[in-house]
């Protein structure tokens, strides 16, 4: 009974993995599209066609600042944070199953592959 719940619990595991992994990759998705396609066209408008005054030269408009930062950095720092938490999620949960393999223990190693298996399928 103690062989098949480590197995269970490492198949669980995999499966999990498979999943904050396809989860950091939405939010990677998700974090893009809330960027400017172009931080270039975003930042910089075109120049004044008219007048020779002080503005000649200047942007008609410039990006709205907020502490020095584009408005919507606030919201790509979210989800970099949250990029952040899911890796390190990912990566205690890699090196777990990880060492439950380098028991060497066929069960075990059987269940990380069918967990992995299960995890990228759903």
């Amino acid at each position: 009974a103690g062989m098949a719940l480590s197995v269970l619990v490492v198949l669980l595991l995999s499966v999990l993995y498979e999943a904050v992994k396809m989860g950091k990759a939405v939010l990677l998705r998700r974090a893009l599209l809330a960027v400017p396609r172009s931080l270039s066209q975003e930042s910089l408008a075109e120049p004044e066609e008219r007048g020779t005054g002080p503005t000649q030269g200047r942007y008609r408009r410039d990006p709205p600042l907020t502490g020095g930062f584009p408005f919507f950095s606030h919201r790509w720092f979210r989800y970099h944070v949250a990029q952040t938490l899911f890796h390190v999620v990912q990566v205690v949960l890699g090196y777990t199953v990880m060492l439950a393999v380098m028991s060497y223990n066929t069960w075990i190693f059987l269940g990380a592959i069918v967990g992995s298996t299960l995890g990228y399928f759903v």
